[in-house]
């Protein structure tokens, strides 16, 4: 059997499908202006028993593909269990938002936190700030593990805190050193949402800016514990929501 999980998130679209519970497949690409076309192209020609979807624009799906949604929470809770058996805290930082999440023994969501009011230490936020300092992302991730120290970010408001960087740039403080101050404010915020509910023990840490060099860097030595990184964190709830399909079907069955 074939599920597919579809995850319309805020930048990206992903696509995972699982055979018998095996990924083999797994598809992204820019949401654009019009993600339910996004999705669609993603999913061209891919074949699949069950689809399940999930991410801001789950609802697109539902209501015009007649698909099965399920929140985000879920999504990752259950595609993290997937990647790392036994893990009982996720750190998601996507495009617009970022999430922690405590699991119970079970696997299943107990409690969570959610920055959902602004972008701030968000995907968004870094790009904001790289094109600010004249940086691509993957200049300003590089740049920053360059830094001999970090300037202090007062601001995480996307707006005020860019006005802050072409503030310092003037005062001639060197681009590397905003950059890593930058990466640094984005980490403690996020460890600000996890203290406050993740229990003891490793870290599952997944969407696009896992694949930040420097943030992950930077959240490693601040955590004090294990950070666990999946090869591909951006379709961490893509694979919850093949998974959900998959349960669904077997239900039937």
């Amino acid at each position: 059997m074939r599920t597919a999980g579809i995850d319309i998130g805020s930048r990206t679209v992903k696509l995972a499908v699982l055979e018998d519970g095996r990924l083999v497949l797994a598809r992204k690409a820019v949401t654009s202006y019009d993600p339910l076309a996004t999705a669609r192209e993603l999913m061209d020609g891919v074949e699949f028993n069950e689809v399940t979807a999930t991410g801001y624009g789950r609802h697109l799906l539902k209501g015009r593909l007649d698909c099965p949604v399920i929140s985000e929470i879920t999504a990752f809770a259950r595609g993290a269990g997937y990647f790392s058996h036994g893990c009982r805290s996720i750190l998601d930082i996507g495009g617009q938002d970022t999430k922690a999440i405590a699991l119970d023994e079970r696997g299943e969501m107990a409690k969570f936190e959610m920055n959902d009011k602004c972008a701030a230490g968000t995907g968004r936020f870094l790009e904001v700030m790289a094109t600010a300092l004249g940086y691509t992302l993957a200049e300003f991730s590089a740049a920053a593990l360059t830094a001999a120290r970090a300037v202090n970010i007062n601001s995480m408001c996307t707006v005020f805190a860019e006005s802050e960087v072409i503030s310092l740039t003037t005062q001639g403080v060197p681009r590397e050193e905003v950059a890593l101050g930058i990466h640094r404010a984005i980490v403690n915020r996020s460890l600000g949402l996890l203290k406050r509910i993740a229990p003891p023990g490793e870290v599952f840490f997944a969407g696009g800016v896992a694949l930040n060099d420097c943030v992950r860097i930077q959240l490693a030595r601040e955590l004090g514990r294990p950070l666990f990184v999946p090869p591909d964190p951006q379709i961490v709830g893509a694979v919850g929501a093949a998974l959900t399909a998959a349960g669904r079907n077997n239900g039937r069955r």
